[in-house]
């Protein structure tokens, strides 16, 4: 049997599973398997920084030069995994070519949802891959009109882009409010506001029916018969784990691979996943989750490295999402769950900005903060604590402030593959 460790997802859940590997000295082979012929890059900015042109393609590079050299990794770009033949030990590619593992890694990330009503139509997107990117910044030429389908953070991000190039952008969702399920109804509403304050257009509580056009979208008939104009559409209505692929395989699927809490894969002894493909059993929430989140494919990388080098710990984070818009960083903390009660503990809903925070049941379980970080971040450290929440009144007074967490796995290797520094991007997210 070969000890190789087998990556299927060359994404930041695939990239930071190979840097944790290393920096917990393992030597052996570390295949990296990646649809995209491009070397792997960072996804968030594709709908922020580089729609409005502040980053180009080569500022998003997860690997590159000498940190990709140090990790001695056999890239397989550009080739697409068709299935994994579990008793064999074997993944096999596209093109009939079987690559054995001792490990493998699934980390393959989620597909976007297409919108039956207008799929296939030139001048309709979703947002995923870099191509995806470059073609909606390319369809943001001075005087488009955008119209979003669907309200989601990827939705509002891409509505914030288009507002700060100049453009009229309308926003389609059949909730009453933007990012509701990551903000819940009442802070997505008070989100929503802001947006149509600077010039967004909200329709809210409608779907689309159907797209008309002379060869191209040219407007959107929405299910009260009202229409949009507009020139360029982008969908970004949810997404699906990435696992059809699988089919066959004989591992578990439903609603993603079926992990254990060390995310191994149910029913194997040598099969993990990480990122958006995995749902694991969580003490935290007291049943199954998955989660879309860029800072959980990091987190739960290092807790794979961990297990495939001989200590694995059950993992268990607490999510964390953060959205650059309305010029200023949305950061949540835990989540919200439906009847919650919301309580602002720094400004309000009308301040420039705030922390609000959601509990019940007497537990404080999110905290959601537009800019204020340093507020935020207090506010996460005592959410970590397992502060209470009174019933009626919100969190109860702290009687002092939690020491600030240790996050991820700071233990280096500094052997024949270097010592591997590994960053998390989000706001006080930093492992090194």
């Amino acid at each position: 049997m070969t000890d190789d460790v087998v990556i299927i997802g060359a994404s930041v859940g695939g990239v930071r599973t190979a840097e944790a590997l290393r920096r917990r000295g393992f030597g052996g082979r570390i295949t990296l398997i990646g649809a995209e012929p491009r070397l792997p890059y960072d996804r968030p900015p594709l709908s922020k920084a580089f729609l409005t042109g502040q980053a180009a393609g080569d500022d998003l590079a997860l690997l590159a030069g000498e940190r990709l050299d140090r990790l001695q990794l056999e890239l397989r770009l550009g080739e697409r995994a068709e299935t994994v033949d579990l008793p064999a030990r074997r993944v096999r590619l596209a093109s009939g070519e079987p690559v054995p593992f001792g490990t493998a890694v699934i980390a393959t990330g989620s597909l976007p949802r297409r919108l039956p009503a207008a799929d296939g139509w030139p001048g309709v997107h979703v947002l995923r891959t870099l191509d995806d990117a470059v073609a909606i910044r390319a369809a943001l030429a001075a005087g488009a009109r955008v119209a979003v389908v669907g309200g989601g953070f990827i939705g509002a991000e891409v509505a914030w882009s288009a507002r700060v190039l100049g453009l009229d952008v309308a926003v389609v969702d059949p909730v009453s409010a933007l990012m509701a399920r990551g903000l819940g109804p009442a802070l997505g509403k008070v989100l929503a506001g802001r947006h149509a304050d600077q010039g967004v257009v909200l329709r809210l509580g409608r779907s689309v029916a159907r797209v008309e056009g002379a060869g191209r979208v040219e407007r959107l008939v929405l299910d009260d018969g009202s229409s949009l104009d507009a020139d360029v559409v982008v969908v970004g209505i949810g997404a699906d784990p990435a696992v059809g692929w699988l089919a066959g395989s004989g591992l578990p699927v439903d609603g993603g691979l079926c992990c254990d809490a060390w995310l191994r894969v149910r029913g194997t002894d040598s099969v993990y996943a990480v990122g958006d493909v995995a749902r694991w059993p969580s003490s935290r929430y007291a049943g199954p989750v998955r989660l879309e989140h860029w800072t959980n494919a990091g987190e739960a990388a290092l807790s794979v490295a961990a297990a495939v080098t001989g200590t694995p710990a059950p993992f268990d984070p607490l999510p964390y999402v953060w959205s650059d818009q309305l010029g200023a960083r949305i950061q949540v903390f835990g989540q919200i769950r439906p009847g919650d009660e919301l309580v602002y503990v720094e400004g309000g809903p009308d301040a420039a900005e705030f922390v609000a925070t959601s509990g019940g049941d007497g537990t404080l379980r999110a905290v959601v903060a537009l800019g204020a970080r340093r507020a935020a971040l207090r506010w996460e450290r005592l959410l970590r604590s397992g502060l209470a929440w009174i019933d009626g009144r919100g969190p109860a007074e702290p009687t002092h402030l939690p020491a600030r967490p240790v996050r991820g796995d700071r233990g280096t290797h500094a052997g024949p593959f270097g010592i591997f520094p590994l960053f998390l991007n989000g706001p006080g997210v930093a492992y090194s």
